[in-house]
């Protein structure tokens, strides 16, 4: 039976760099009060005029580049944002416009920081079932324009950026090896963006006065539950798998907080040296953390052929989930 492998990955990311020396004109805030709470030290930020489908159709042709596919084999698109160019028409729909990949079927979810994991799951189901042999799998966020900078508790989080995976079909002993996605909607005000849908719509006043347009979050609150269950279903996957958390050779977690990732490694007993950390250069950008520090250590050689990799995320919704992939 066939099943998705990572044939091919690529990232892009805005040109302006936002420094905490940057925020601190903006915000009352530090580079140390920002440092020692979330171990960012800069993130890109979108200029005016910029659009986050053209990221993600730039990432999009390197990971196909890469993975010596043409994009009139595109079978699907999959972009997982929380913050696409518009509503209507979906962020998926443009990018298929703008590649040219005229075959592909497309579509957006939205399951916050887990996104990209979600979207590994539905590629290799999608994959397996034989409904398709390539699906370019995207996560790209600007959540810099929705930052809130009256809040420094949320604002000194968020770039921007995309990065994209492709995923071929293959029934050798390469690519997903198993993967799980949760969700637990009790759990929705604790990061959330009340604004802007049908509840508090765009035009009424109230809705841009009380600022419900922007990220909130209940940090202390998301600390504890992410940190628990994405040690959870990490190793649940590994289980599954039949693997020790000694025989992984990257965790490659969303890159949310410095603080959390630290944890996530110290539970399951993977040292730092091979846990990818680059929040200190991106910040958070949600959906798009994952692929960007994959493609990041692809493209440095660090990741070879056979390593097995982790992946794990949690984000908005609550969702959380995790995936093994030997590379």
């Amino acid at each position: 039976m066939f099943h998705a492998c990572i044939a091919g990955t690529g990232r892009a990311v805005p040109g302006k760099v936002l420094t905490n020396a940057d925020l601190t004109r903006l915000v009352d805030t530090s580079d140390e009060w920002i440092v020692t709470r979330t171990g960012i030290r800069e993130r890109r930020q979108a200029a005016d005029g910029e659009v986050l489908s053209d990221f993600c159709v730039e990432a999009a042709r390197q990971a196909l580049e890469a993975g010596n596919v043409s994009v009139k084999d595109v079978d699907a698109i999959l972009v997982s944002t929380v913050s696409p160019d518009a509503p209507i028409p979906s962020m998926a729909c443009i990018v298929q416009h703008k590649l040219g990949a005229k075959k592909a079927a497309a579509w957006d979810q939205n399951a916050g920081c887990a996104g990209w994991l979600y979207g590994l799951h539905i590629a290799d189901g999608l994959i397996q079932s034989g409904k398709a042999r390539n699906v370019l799998l995207i996560g790209g966020e600007f959540l810099t324009r929705y930052a809130d900078y009256t809040d420094r508790a949320t604002c000194v989080l968020f770039g921007d950026g995309a990065g994209a995976t492709l995923l071929k079909a293959t029934k050798s002993d390469r690519g997903v090896l198993a993967s799980t996605i949760r969700c637990d909607g009790e759990g929705a005000a604790f990061i959330s963006m009340p604004g802007g849908g049908s509840t508090h719509p765009p035009n009424r006043p109230e809705t841009l006065e009380q600022r419900l347009p922007f990220i909130k979050m209940m940090g202390g609150e998301t600390f504890k539950v992410a940190v628990r269950s994405m040690v959870d279903v990490c190793r649940e996957v590994l289980q599954e798998s039949g693997f020790e958390t000694d025989e992984v050779s990257w965790l490659i977690p969303h890159q949310a907080n410095d603080r959390i990732i630290s944890a996530v490694g110290e539970r399951l007993g993977i040292p730092k040296e091979r846990c990818v950390v680059n929040i200190d250069r991106y910040g958070n950008t949600s959906a798009a953390s994952i692929p960007i520090a994959l493609d990041e250590f692809v493209r440095e050689g660090r990741i070879k052929r056979g390593d097995l990799i982790l992946f794990t995320a949690f984000g908005a919704g609550l969702t959380w989930g995790a995936g093994l992939v030997r590379w």
